[in-house]
């Protein structure tokens, strides 16, 4: 290289102060994006990679030693100016010209040029394609090539990318975040504890059919198989969580295997799992290799029942005197539909815990949850029904769906259909394009009466008798009744509501009322903790101006229980300025397994918690805090909190027994 092509390619850098190394010194220095160890031997400068070749140690936390650089790693020896390995061997380190100036010590750098796409770029840019907006993760050592990609991404606006505390909180944001909106967002973790860190908030995916696309590290493939450090058999160890796991090889069609992921996603409802070897992710992409899409992948959803399955269940609705409508998680997008032919029957409309929302307690015909977390209202009319009919619900034993009436199962997944129990109507359809042919076969006459003021009857009662547990006080903090009571009038009607387990969850179920609210929760696997990390996911959908959750308001319930799991992410919302409001209703101890204990004839142990302040913690972390004991400080903190341009935590004291 000419003395002109070098001066033309190289950019100086300052990178330290005059009399900033020493004789005999040693020290790393970050320049730009790159990192260098700096030595000073003999009066002279040097500038080495920092990076050793063998096992990539930090030169520049070695020493010289016998005229030696020694790698802290392996304490193999480098010439300290000229990065030559002793002993002819060619494993020496790069370096590169060096300046002392007047005002310090400069560092010659080859000028940036242009990038070169990588795999991982390509892979990324095929994700964006699918419509993955949103990335949880923590970036490691193992996923470094993939999150350099995902940044990119990133900077051109295409791609939000949030660092959590905790990797379990990366997957409980992008579950939560496809409960609400049906598509997929990613989560990021590194091989080995990483990745296995994301296992339990995929499990809730996985369960409660939510697409998520879960990205990992992983070690050289060179030494995958001995038991290098952090080397986990991830298809393994994701093998029953994940409906489609790949490692990516040098050989892959790297584009093709995300087009096969998020349509495995989309599709089969759940986990999608893609396997980045670190040598892997940085690859060159290939000449013309081209990002792949959905178009042309996936067909049209709206799978019409069978003719003589419609037939059968319109016979049974034709003849029903006092028919009910049960809607699950599963009709969350089909709820137009459903209720318009509730209204036709003119029969009550209920939910499960998981769908509770989904039908506005305010609907003339809406009855609320049915089931242990539920209202009277719901569990009398399904006693009173001569016909169930139950839309995207599994049946399971905390609903409570009885098996001794008559009934008419619509779901989009054949094996949920009379999963617990054989039903006399099993329907394998689209829920909506169900639903619309139920309402177009019905005809007349119908023998279903008017249950309309039978529902409003029943809510009459209902509402007197929470009215008298709200003024109930034993003196041991506030009741569940007037906790959500008063969040039921402060909360927005569009609010998008993420909630824990345990009693305050069984409460707010009984206890809170929707307007329009939409409700998340950890259904199926129940998961502790999952209230926080859920609500960070919701609050990406509102931030998407061409979504339905557009500006919408984000509140997070919980008990101290499953606030303490992922309590450190409420500095991440700090950090992105995520406005979200968690309420944490706090009785020292967790009250539900405590119930469980004394009613199992147990002695209750191990349950009481040692909780610090939270409403303090929540300050120190630069979000709003405030501490409530008496009800009528509960509407004006609430208000306070939401109203919050930021995260916000309201800590109630709550006595366990009121519930």
């Amino acid at each position: 290289m000419s003395d002109d092509d070098l001066k033309t390619r190289t950019v100086w850098h300052k990178v330290l102060e005059p009399g900033g190394l020493a004789e005999g010194r040693v020290r790393p220095v970050t320049c730009g994006e790159r990192t260098l160890c700096m030595t000073r031997f003999g009066g002279r400068v040097g500038a080495l990679d920092n990076k050793c070749p063998h096992q990539g140690g930090p030169l520049g936390e070695g020493s010289i030693e016998n005229g030696m650089l020694r790698c802290p790693w392996h304490g193999w020896d480098f010439h300290p100016l000229t990065g030559e390995s002793p002993g002819g061997f060619d494993d020496g380190v790069a370096t590169f010209p060096v300046e002392e100036r007047a005002d310090g010590i400069y560092v010659g750098l080859p000028g940036a040029g242009d990038h070169r796409s990588t795999v991982s770029d390509l892979m990324a840019e095929t994700m964006v394609d699918w419509g993955v907006r949103h990335v949880w993760g923590m970036v490691g050592h193992s996923n470094l090539g993939l999150a350099d990609a995902l940044r990119r991404q990133t900077e051109r606006g295409r791609l939000s990318y949030y660092g959590i505390r905790h990797e379990g909180a990366a997957a409980f944001a992008a579950s939560a975040y496809g409960k609400l909106t049906g598509r997929p967002a990613a989560c990021l973790a590194i091989a080995g504890p990483g990745a296995t860190n994301l296992l339990t908030g995929l499990w809730d995916a996985h369960v409660d059919r939510s697409p998520v696309l879960a990205l990992t590290g992983q070690v050289d493939t060179q030494v995958l198989g001995p038991g290098a450090f952090q080397e986990v058999d991830l298809q393994a160890a994701f093998g029953k969580v994940a409906r489609w796991s790949q490692t990516v090889l040098s050989t892959s069609r790297h584009a093709e295997l995300v087009n096969l992921a998020l349509k495995t996603s989309l599709l089969e409802r759940g986990v999608a799992h893609l396997i980045f070897p670190d040598e892997v992710q940085n690859l060159p992409a290939g000449d013309g290799a081209k990002a792949g899409g959905p178009a042309g992948r996936v067909a049209a959803l709206e799978i019409a029942p069978p003719a003589a399955a419609l037939e059968a269940a319109l016979a049974l609705l034709r003849a029903a005197r006092r028919p009910v409508v049960i809607v699950g998680h599963g009709a969350r997008f089909s709820m137009d539909r459903v209720t318009a032919l509730a209204e036709r029957l003119r029969c009550p409309v209920l939910t499960t815990f998981k769908g509770k929302g989904l039908v506005s307690d305010r609907h003339p015909l809406g009855c609320g949850v049915l089931g242990r977390s539920g209202t009277p209202i719901a569990s009398w009319f399904m006693n009173e029904a001569d016909c169930l009919l139950v839309f995207g619900a599994s049946f399971s034993d905390h609903t409570g769906i009885t098996p001794k009436k008559p009934t008419i199962q619509v779901d989009f997944d054949p094996m949920a259909l009379a999963r617990f129990h054989a039903v006399d109507v099993p329907v394998w359809g689209e829920i909506g394009v169900t639903a619309e042919r139920l309402l177009a076969g019905l005809g007349d006459p119908l023998a279903a009466a008017d249950q309309t003021a039978e529902v409003a009857a029943r809510w009459a009662i209902w509402r007197r008798e929470k009215e008298r547990r709200l003024g109930e006080n034993r003196g041991h903090g506030l009741s569940s009744a007037a906790v959500f009571a008063a969040l039921a009038r402060q909360a927005d009607e569009d609010a998008i509501v993420a909630v824990d387990v345990g009693n305050n969850t069984y409460s707010f179920g009984r206890y809170f009322e929707c307007a329009r609210q939409a409700v998340l929760m950890s259904g199926y696997l129940g998961s502790i903790g999952f209230a926080l990390p859920a609500a960070l996911g919701a609050w990406a959908a509102t931030r998407e101006d061409d979504g339905p959750f557009a500006g919408r308001q984000v509140i997070s319930v919980s008990g101290d229980g499953g606030f303490g799991q992922y309590m450190g992410e409420l500095t991440t919302a700090v950090k992105y300025g995520i406005k979200l409001t968690h309420v944490l209703l706090n009785n020292s101890q967790l009250g539900k397994i405590s119930k469980e204990q004394r009613s199992g004839s147990w002695p209750v142990w191990q349950t009481d918690l040692h909780n610090p302040d939270f409403a303090a913690y929540a300050r120190l972390c630069g979000a709003h805090g405030r501490r409530v004991e008496r009800a009528e400080e509960l509407d004006d903190a609430l208000r306070e909190a939401l109203d919050h341009e930021g995260p916000a935590l309201v800590e109630l004291i709550t006595d366990a027994e009121l519930i």
